[in-house]
């Protein structure tokens, strides 16, 4: 007898219960709807329908990788943000929820009506500038990237969500070749795990993330002390920057932006209340987003 969506679903999120993965019920669902294609709601409104032969095998294949720790963003080949999907390889760092703070910085600091140049330095998937491209339609972007792997995949979701047209991406070194005062808007989500503590992360981000876009140097501020001055350098006077940072970073980051000659400096909380971002704009858990 076959399975169906139900049993399906059911069977691999008690398998991944059983191996202690992070939000069993969530991955096996995912899984399930690429395997079968069908949906969140097929699921619930059709919980009896058969898989067929092949998409048994298919899902069977994709909780098998699960099993073994690789994260269903890499196994699908896409991963939500924000609002928006992004294609995802090797090549760049899976997003990650935490990073949203960021946008939530963005989107107070620049409300609506307001045209802004930003860039993105270390861009990776494109998911920053993309995801604040996607809200704000009177802005424009850069993201740059020393990985040309990397900015071959931003370009593909820029060319997905019909964004290209708005935003460019260059292989340089953060800000190298820009000039001075560009950017209304400069972001970063740059490498900031201490190497020592690279070989203790979670398999799915050991193994699968590229060590490119994880690894900040011995203390993990390595990035920080090369963006401040160059954010200090390419911002407009009056601008906004916003990088995000390691949950216990936060005093060494404000001070490192602070000595490159930033006033007003906070750093700003995520969900779970770590310290997930410094900046010189408003702190969006005390002031409301604009719609």
């Amino acid at each position: 007898m076959s399975d169906t969506l139900l049993t399906a679903w059911k069977g691999a999120q008690g398998r991944l219960k059983d191996a202690r993965i992070d939000s069993p019920s969530i991955d096996a669902r995912l899984l399930l709807e690429a395997a079968a294609g069908v949906s969140r709601t097929d699921i619930i409104t059709d919980p009896y329908r058969p898989l067929s032969p092949e998409q048994s095998a298919a899902y069977e294949a994709f909780v098998e990788r699960r099993l073994k720790r690789e994260p269903v963003s890499r196994i699908l080949g896409r991963k939500g943000f924000w609002k928006i999907f992004l294609n995802v390889t090797p090549d760049v760092l899976s997003p990650r929820p935490d990073t949203e703070t960021l946008l939530d910085v963005i989107l107070l600091a620049f409300p609506p009506e307001r045209a802004f140049e930003m860039i993105d330095m270390g861009t990776g998937s494109g998911a920053i500038l993309l995801a604040a491209l996607s809200e704000r339609w009177g802005a424009r972007g850069v993201g740059t990237d020393i990985s040309t792997e990397a900015l071959a995949v931003a370009r593909e979701n820029a060319a997905n969500l019909d964004l290209n047209g708005r935003c460019t991406f260059i292989r340089t070194d953060w800000g190298a070749g820009f000039a001075d005062h560009s950017f209304d808007l400069v972001v970063s989500n740059p490498p900031y795990i201490p190497t020592g503590d690279i070989a203790g992360l979670d398999p799915e981000v050991r193994e699968h993330d590229p060590h490119l876009a994880l690894d900040g140097g011995e203390d993990g501020l390595k990035a920080y002390r090369d963006l401040a001055p160059e954010v200090a350098r390419i911002l407009k006077p009056g601008g906004t920057f916003a990088v995000e940072i390691g949950w216990d970073q936060g005093a060494a980051v404000k001070a490192l932006f602070e000595a490159a000659g930033f006033s007003d400096v906070i750093v700003v909380k995520d969900l779970g209340d770590r310290d997930r971002v410094v900046t010189n704009g408003p702190d969006p858990r005390t002031n409301p987003i604009p719609a």
